[in-house]
């Protein structure tokens, strides 16, 4: 059993905010790459050999899990890790948790005062962004029909009048949104067609509050992803140039995010499918 595992398993249902869990988290990394001359095969063994070249320092894995906290808005966890890693914070705590208010806002529907606190954390941003703003308010029109059980569609009705209609007659992608997010107000939605019932499913408030996230650490540090999302996204562009290039590489080659018990003998995850840690 790996590093990873064990830390899943001693404790059920890792807290975000366990600092000890991302030291386990970091601790498995390394056993990963530790591992990385272990395996026979010509091939494996070849490109093996070529990785023992890189090292990464423990300090480099602890940077890419701060970052990780950090850009997807944990304060509490980068706090504890950023003093346990010995490491500088790398955003103030109040705008982390800032950020983090905001999607939870988006996440439980209450849209109304997502915008409110997003607005007072960055008065510009939805004036610069028409395709962000227009995105909440869609979102708080979908809250708003959620609300016309009792058969009062007038609210939602104003609103989409008021605030998106204007916005919708000047393009043609807001427009099409618009008119689809009214159907809800005609259908009944336990027999909604499969696009309209994602309107109302969980998945589009995540979009909406991943969007605002990257929008917001985008405007503060011209970044749109922690970096370990870009590291693996570059490791899947090497593997596939390599290939392409008929380089000697693995047919199978672990990124090492997940567990399996038997990773130490076999070649696991298939290319381009590994799982990223994220709570």
């Amino acid at each position: 059993m790996s590093s990873l595992s064990a830390a899943q398993t001693s404790s059920g249902t890792p807290d975000i905010n366990d600092v000890a869990f991302w030291e386990r988290v970091a601790a498995h990394f390394r056993e990963k790459l530790n591992r990385m001359s272990s395996a026979p095969g010509s091939k494996r063994s070849m490109f093996k050999a070529q990785s023992l070249g890189v090292k990464s320092p423990k300090s480099d894995i602890n940077t890419l899990i701060l970052d990780y906290l950090t850009m997807q808005g944990y304060p509490q966890a980068a706090e504890k890790f950023s003093k346990e890693a010995n490491l500088l914070p790398r955003q103030e705590d109040s705008t982390i948790a800032t950020r983090r208010e905001i999607q939870t806002y988006i996440h439980s529907g209450q849209i109304e005062l997502a915008i409110q606190l997003l607005n007072d954390l960055d008065p510009e941003i939805l004036d610069s962004d028409p395709k962000l703003h227009f995105s909440l308010l869609r979102l708080q029109l979908v809250e708003l029909i959620r609300q016309c059980n009792n058969g009062d569609i007038i609210p939602a009705l104003d609103f989409a009048t008021q605030q998106l209609g204007p916005r919708a007659s000047t393009n043609e992608q807001f427009l099409d949104d618009l008119e689809k997010t009214m159907a809800l107000l005609i259908f009944p939605h336990e027999s909604l067609t499969p696009e309209l019932a994602a309107l109302l499913r969980p998945a589009l408030r995540k979009n909406v509050a991943d969007e605002v996230n990257k929008t917001i650490v985008f405007r503060q540090t011209s970044r749109l992803e922690a970096a370990i999302q870009n590291l693996a996204r570059l490791r899947s562009w090497a593997e596939t140039s390599a290939r392409t290039h008929q380089k000697p590489t693995p047919d199978r080659i672990e990124l090492g995010l997940s567990d399996d018990s038997n990773d130490a003998g076999n070649d696991v995850h298939d290319n381009g499918q590994e799982a990223m840690i994220t709570n």
